[in-house]
Formats: structure tokens, C-alpha cells, sequence
């Protein structure tokens, strides 16, 4: 057989990974408005001694970084989608950027929990006034964040994994309009309640809520870069699509995400009546997103024959 004729049953792997995706470029937004808006809350913070402003001025730095670990996520999956020598692409490139950014997090809710705890206890005045109009401003400009990174994406179909990169720096804005708004009510009730301690509370509080969205992260990446079997609807569905065609039977099925929407298996089927492996194939609905799939096929014992695979 000519090597030529091989190109017939060959495919890129690069599943479209080599196309700039939405979040891109919503993400170099964000990073230009946080960016400026990092500088004016971390020196209005140390000037008017507001630990929440400083905190949340502090936690918009950190996201400027972390958006910036997408932004080269994103750069780096195109880049080498077409590198044969990542086996299924470059799509968990995605997951580790949602990954790493979850991480920083976690590292920065811890250091907010730190420095608001040693406020608590050694308190220092604050500047209210103009305290407050930063932290308005700071609020204003995180949900411009939160509007531009989160367009369109709860439209998706969320019986399948999203952008993980692009819901890290959302999660990441997010919580900086979160934290924004826990300062303008701190301050407040400082200022007009004489609740001093309310400023340092609130970025614990803060660093709680950080938390919890970035464990939930965590968890989603880590299926992913872990190989962990896909959603139970679609391998429902591809066993019941094989199964219900002559008398097969689905011995072994092992689904995984290899990128955002995308979805490779290998597939074991036994049989009395073995077909090619590309009859197999044809019997599983395009709908199901499987990028990449192997299939073998076993004879039934009693009718031991040679298995066909691909």
C-alpha cells in the first residue's frame, strides 16, 4: 500500500484550537481597564488608609496577572494546534490556563484573609471621602469587566464544558466587583456607623466568597487535566445509539474533554456480527462533539474471530 493512500484515514488534530476564540480578545480588554484602574486603588488605598480599598486595589493586581496566564493560554494553544507532537491538541492547554488561574485565586484570597486579620487588629485611620469615590469608580470599572467577559457565555450549552480560560477571568473580574462593593460598604459603615472593623472584615469575607468560586474552578479544570470520564448523558447516549443496532454490546467506554466542547473516545464493542469500525463510528450522532474517536470490534465467544481496529 502506497503512503499516500494513509491520508484518507488521517485527520489534523488540531479541532480548531489554531482559531482566536471570543475570549481572546474580551480578555485584552479587561486587562487594559484593570490595569489602570490597579494603579488608582492601590495608591488611593496606602494615601487614604483604607485596608478594603488597598485589598481590593491588591486583588485587581493579582487578576491583571492571572488574565495575563489566559491571555497566553489562549496565544499558546493556536500557536501549536497543529504540533503533532501534543497526541489529541492543544485543547487542555484551555483547562490549565482555568486551572492556574483558579490557583492564584486561592493564593490571593489567602493574602487579603492575612492582611485584613492583621488590620483587625491593628486598625489605622482612614480618608473616607475620598476612600468611597475610589471604591465607586473601582466598582464601576469591574462591572464594565464583568459585562464585557461575560457576553453571551451563559448562553451556552452548559451540559458541556465551556471555556475554562475564559470562565477563570471571568471568575476573576467577578470577584474584584465583588470586593469593590464590600469596600464601598465597609467605608460606609465606617463612616457613618463608626464600624471601624467593618473595612478589615469585609476582606475576609471577601477572600471567603474568592474561595469558594475558585474550589468550584478547581474542581472543573482537574476533570479535565485528569482525563476524568465526560458527561454520563453523552455516554448514555453513545451506548444506546451502538446498542440498539443488530445485537452489540458496549464493553468498555472511555469518554474525556480535549478541549472546550470537544470530546475523544475509545470505544470496545462485542458482537455476534462484526462490522468495520467506521459502521460503528456512523451510528453515534455528530451531536455529541466526539472529535476523535477509536473503536474496536470483538467477535462474541463462541465465534472467535480477529478484531478489527482503528
Amino acid at each position: 500500500m502506497h503512503e499516500k493512500s494513509l491520508v484518507l484515514w488521517q485527520h489534523s488534530h488540531a479541532f480548531n484550537q489554531d482559531k482566536k476564540r471570543p475570549g481572546e480578545l474580551r480578555t485584552i480588554i479587561v486587562i487594559a481597564i484593570t490595569t489602570v484602574m490597579t494603579v488608582v486603588e492601590v495608591a488611593a488605598g496606602v494615601i487614604f488608609g483604607s485596608m478594603a480599598l488597598l485589598a481590593d486595589g491588591l486583588h485587581m493586581a493579582s487578576h491583571t496577572a492571572a488574565l495575563s496566564i489566559n491571555i497566553f493560554a489562549y496565544v499558546y494553544a493556536r500557536r501549536h494546534a497543529h504540533d503533532r507532537s501534543y497526541s489529541f491538541g492543544t485543547g487542555k492547554v484551555n483547562a490549565l490556563g482555568g486551572y492556574t488561574g483558579a490557583v492564584l485565586l486561592v493564593i490571593f484570597a489567602l493574602i487579603m484573609a492575612w492582611q485584613s486579620g492583621d488590620r483587625l487588629i491593628d486598625p489605622v485611620d482612614i480618608a473616607f471621602e475620598p476612600a468611597i469615590l475610589v471604591a465607586v469608580i473601582g466598582l464601576i470599572v469591574n462591572g464594565a469587566s464583568v459585562l464585557v467577559l461575560g457576553h453571551n457565555d451563559h448562553h451556552q450549552d452548559h451540559k458541556h464544558h465551556q471555556d475554562h480560560n475564559l470562565q477563570a477571568a471571568y471568575l476573576h473580574v467577578l470577584a474584584d466587583a465583588l470586593t469593590s462593593l464590600l469596600a464601598i460598604f465597609a467605608l460606609l459603615a465606617a463612616k457613618y456607623a463608626g464600624l471601624t472593623w467593618m473595612d478589615p472584615l469585609m476582606g475576609i469575607v471577601g477572600a471567603i466568597l474568592v474561595s469558594r468560586w475558585s474550589f468550584g474552578l478547581l474542581r472543573t479544570t482537574n476533570s479535565v487535566l485528569l482525563d476524568k470520564q465526560g458527561p454520563e448523558t453523552i455516554q448514555a447516549g453513545i451506548k444506546k445509539h451502538i446498542e440498539e443496532d443488530r445485537d452489540n454490546l458496549v464493553a468498555e467506554l472511555h469518554l474525556w474533554s480535549i478541549g472546550p466542547n470537544i470530546y475523544a473516545a475509545i470505544i470496545s464493542v462485542v458482537t455476534h456480527d462484526p462490522m468495520p469500525p467506521e459502521y460503528y463510528k456512523q451510528l453515534i450522532p455528530i451531536e455529541f462533539q466526539l472529535a476523535h474517536t477509536s473503536i474496536e470490534v470483538h467477535q462474541c465467544p463462541g465465534e472467535i474471530g480477529h478484531a478489527q481496529s482503528k
